[in-house]
């Protein structure tokens, strides 16, 4: 055997981005060897994260030269020896600035290789009687898409030790394309669902054009039904649940408390165990209305949740459930204005028609427009930041409602003093229905999110260019 005794185990990155040769461990003595073909906790210790192998193949060759086509799966792969050894090709077939990239290497039961998906990869044996093993995180299925390359291909001219002329390879793998003509494999695909919502729409304008992106609307997916969904989610990398229940006072009336854990936590819930099952990252947004306003400081993202409505009870517990999904980012927010009726649109449209309105000065936070929630959760994804809970709002001094109100006046050109402050007890004294009780202090701490690089839009730049549009 070639393999060599008493290798540490070890990782090293390649030309092409993802695909990692792995030196194993071997141990053996004159009885033969042993080695930890595939260990998860010291491999993720080292840098490669857990792919979520579902599926053990075996591949038997029974003379040197036998030679296997440059396929291109979408799924990710690891390759080891059991016995023999075999000279592998990887070309890079995925689209973006890498595509045609070649590496090449042989392997023996000492060495492995991490195959990412859409990397073409073949394999040719160098002894009689090899056997390679590889794991893989999705089961075969006749809707997989593949991507194919010639091995003879002139381009990435890889250079066999047994001469094509000469080895053993099917006529399906002799008739594959040439790089020109190989179709690129595309991204794993972002689902988008809630859509038609205020947030999902600042998610089509952040993403407008990029065709990796599905976009789904209530009438489309309905989280509050049973769900039931055809997709084949191994083709998608990321879920971004932008739908809510979020009438927070009518959650607290019986038809409204039913609607709103089933949208918020049954709904949020069939989601994340779909994430969870097909290694997918779930992106979901919560709210400061987990906490009930209590402190004297801003709110951070380990604080406690403690609830005081039946909305923010959903929210917790769908933040609860979603963080039971490997790869999440739970994005906390506060005080949302987006497309559609908001805060801001009201106390514009009262400027307008001559009505001085009393508005509350004891509740604290900041606005957040939904144009950066979007931007942030595109900056997480793309920078592949920490998974985990990310407070995201606009960023500036923290404002009362009454103070908000005030600046939408003055910024329409209305005289801020028609804002009358009041407390919360005061504004719902006359309340003819349920309202659900609110966090007096809403505050974020933004610290975080800022430390992956993202910058959140100071609250008066983002209120001034809504209102001069």
């Amino acid at each position: 055997m070639a393999a060599e005794f008493g290798k540490r185990l070890a990782l090293t990155p390649t030309p092409i981005p993802g695909l990692i040769v792995v030196d194993l461990p071997v141990h053996g003595d004159r009885r033969g060897w042993f080695k930890e073909n595939w260990q998860r906790e010291k491999l993720g210790a080292l840098g490669l994260a857990d792919f979520g192998p579902v599926q053990n193949n075996i591949s038997f060759n029974d003379a040197a030269g036998t030679t296997r086509g440059i396929h291109a799966e979408p799924w990710d792969k690891w390759v080891s020896v059991a016995t023999g050894r075999i000279f592998g090709a990887w070309v890079d077939l995925r689209e973006g600035s890498t595509f045609g990239t070649v590496f090449t290497a042989e392997i023996d039961p000492s060495r492995a290789i991490f195959v990412p998906r859409g990397v073409g990869n073949a394999y040719q044996t160098l002894e009689p009687d090899t056997a390679y093993t590889y794991l893989v995180n999705d089961h075969w299925s006749p809707d997989a898409e593949y991507s194919f390359l010639n091995l003879a291909d002139e381009t990435v001219a890889i250079p066999w030790p047994v001469p094509l002329s000469e080895a053993e390879i099917s006529d399906k793998d002799r008739h594959h394309p040439r790089l020109t003509e190989a179709v690129p494999v595309t991204p794993r695909k972002v689902l988008v669902v809630g859509a038609g919502g205020q947030v999902g729409r600042a998610l089509r304008a952040e993403y407008a054009g990029d065709q990796s992106i599905e976009f789904t609307t209530r009438a489309e997916l309905d989280l509050t039904m049973p769900f039931s969904d055809s997709r084949r989610w191994r083709d998608y990398g990321t879920i971004i649940n932008a739908s809510a229940y979020t009438d927070v006072d009518g959650a607290e009336k019986p038809e409204g408390r039913v609607a709103a854990w089933a949208a918020n936590v049954t709904g949020t819930a069939a989601l994340a165990k779909v994430a969870a099952e097909n290694n997918i990252t779930l992106v979901h947004i919560s709210s400061d209305y987990v906490f009930d306003g209590s402190i004297d400081r801003g709110y951070t993202e380990d604080d406690a949740v403690s609830p005081l409505s039946v909305y923010g009870q959903t929210k917790a517990a769908g933040d609860a459930v979603v963080s039971t999904v490997p790869r999440h980012y739970i994005i906390r927010t506060s005080w949302v204005i987006g497309e559609g009726a908001n805060f801001v649109r009201t106390m514009v449209a009262l400027a307008e028609r001559g009505v001085d309105p009393r508005v509350v000065d004891d509740q604290i936070g900041r606005l957040t427009f939904t144009s950066d929630i979007a931007r942030g959760i595109r900056h997480l994804l793309t920078t592949g930041a920490e998974y985990g809970v990310y407070n995201l709002t606009g960023s500036g001094r923290p404002q009362s409602w009454a103070e908000v109100a005030r600046a939408v006046f003055a910024l329409t050109g209305h005289d801020p003093s028609r804002i009358t402050p009041v407390s919360t007890e005061e504004y719902f004294a006359a309340a003819a229905a349920a309202v659900a009780p609110r966090p007096r202090n809403s505050v974020l701490e933004l610290g975080k999110i800022e430390a992956t690089g993202f910058r959140p839009t100071a609250t008066a730049d983002s209120l001034a260019r809504l209102l001069s549009s």
